[in-house]
């Protein structure tokens, strides 16, 4: 006991309220913002669609946010220790392994992607993508991702990157560096915003993005939604467990989770505006997919005057994005390696990157060396985003959900909620305690169960 009580005392935390803003931001923001965002609003009819997603994050993934924050904070304890210090003696602590299973896998495909955002900030400032041509951009594209030696170049380079702060600590690394990305990424989104609606004809951009047809809502737009809403704020992983246990007692974390779900929202409603405007006035179409950001996207600013230089400012914010998030992911393993295995941060940190190198080798390669190593018939990067996508961050959702409305209880609950009675919230606090124990599972249950095929789409 005494041990215990000597770690939690050298333990590190967030040093101030903006480092706690900062970091949980940099969690939630990543490549969902201005790539998943973007083109599953393409796909699924615009303003409509947005209206129902910024229902479903106040009332479904916030407060799923909220619940690991709090868990996290309460505890004083990485995603694993957390649940075994909240219901020892009981299999809830499951719940903490399978997040750190989650934050590996995604991280196995993640910096795969995060690594084609890093070398297409190389191409963009040498003239590789500036081009007009769907042909020529997406063979440099293609020839990227069915590549060996490139890609997982790049992977390993946005590895060492993040291993690099993280090895830093949570204050020096984590906070300092977030503090610094999160102004640059708004920074950069307004620039670029500004430009994309100076185009001739970016009204109908913006018309897209903020005019609803609700004539478009259908069943599979409301599931798509939901997915979206669930999976933006990095919940069901173990990064706002773990983040919320380096907040301080003194922190607001209902008004902390509601800042960071507004601010998030404000980055995705940014890319919006940065990439439909521009889409629209150079005749491009809104629902091309997955391929919006490296197919797309250098069509549309090769389109423009001074196109070159915004297309590197572009891609350098989607960089900046991509880094927060796979900080917040790496931070997972290497707490729980840390405090549950007693590794010193450094070997902790190494240890899990030259997992995720190995592991994330076999994303990065899929399309290439092991284009025929199929599981359950998908390639091996498919295999890794659907396991998490669609199982274990529903399935962690769900259960933080149940935990906190009906294993920890209200009264346990509104103690942390706000700040041993300090706080004077309890009407937010019955709302949040309604959707979190009703609300959410239920609608987590239906996007599990219409990403495994049983619930029909149309």
């Amino acid at each position: 006991m005494q041990e215990t009580q000597h770690d939690k005392l050298q333990r590190e935390g967030f040093s101030s309220s903006l480092g706690v803003i900062a970091a949980t931001l940099g969690s939630a923001v990543g490549l969902g913002n201005i790539w998943k965002f973007p083109y599953v609003t393409g796909q699924n009819g615009g303003a409509a669609f947005i209206l129902i997603y910024l229902i479903a994050t106040l009332l479904i993934s916030m407060p799923v946010m909220l619940s690991e924050l709090m868990i996290g904070r309460k505890t004083n304890a990485n995603a694993v220790g957390a649940l075994r210090k909240l219901a020892p003696q009981e299999p809830w602590f499951l719940l903490g392994v399978s997040g750190v299973l989650s934050a590996f896998l995604i991280m196995a495909f993640y910096t795969d992607v995060a690594g084609w955002v890093f070398s297409y900030i190389f191409k963009a400032a040498v003239g590789t993508i500036h081009s007009t041509s769907p042909e020529q951009t997406y063979a440099v594209f293609q020839g990227l991702v069915s590549g060996v030696g490139e890609p997982l170049f790049w992977q390993i380079f946005v590895l060492v990157v993040t291993g690099t702060i993280i090895m830093s600590g949570v204050a020096k690394g984590i906070e300092r560096v977030t503090k610094i990305l999160m102004p640059v990424l708004f920074v950069l989104l307004f620039i670029v915003d500004i430009r994309s609606l100076m185009l001739p004809g970016a009204s109908e951009g913006l018309k897209f993005l903020f005019d609803p047809d609700f004539s478009k809502i259908s069943f599979s737009v409301v599931l798509a939604a939901l997915g979206l809403a669930f999976f933006k704020l990095s919940v069901g992983m173990g990064t706002m467990t773990t983040y919320g246990s380096y907040i301080g007692k003194e922190e607001d974390l209902p008004r902390i989770a509601l800042k960071v779900m507004l601010s998030d929202t404000l980055v995705s409603i940014m890319a919006g505006i940065a990439i439909f405007p521009a889409v629209f006035a150079f005749g491009f179409k809104p629902n091309d997919g997955p391929s919006l950001l490296f197919i797309t996207i250098p069509m549309v600013f090769s389109s423009m005057p001074f196109g070159r230089p915004f297309m590197v400012l572009f891609f350098i914010l989607v960089a900046v994005a991509a880094t927060g998030a796979m900080l917040s992911l790496l931070e997972v393993p290497v707490a729980y390696l840390v405090e549950e295995h007693k590794l010193t941060r450094r070997v902790a940190t190494l240890g899990t990157i030259s997992a995720v190198a190995l592991v994330g080798s076999t994303a990065t390669l899929s399309t290439s060396l092991l284009s025929d190593v199929m599981f359950f018939g998908k390639n091996m990067f498919d295999f890794y985003d659907f396991l998490t996508s669609n199982i274990l961050l529903p399935l962690g959702g769900i259960f933080f959900a149940l935990f906190v409305g009906w294993r920890w209880g209200y009264q346990r609950m509104f103690t942390e909620f706000s700040n041993d009675r300090h706080l004077k919230n309890e009407g937010f606090a019955k709302i949040y305690f309604f959707l979190v124990k009703y609300v959410a599972p239920i609608a987590i249950m239906l996007v599990l169960l219409a990403g495994l095929g049983f619930l029909k789409l149309k």
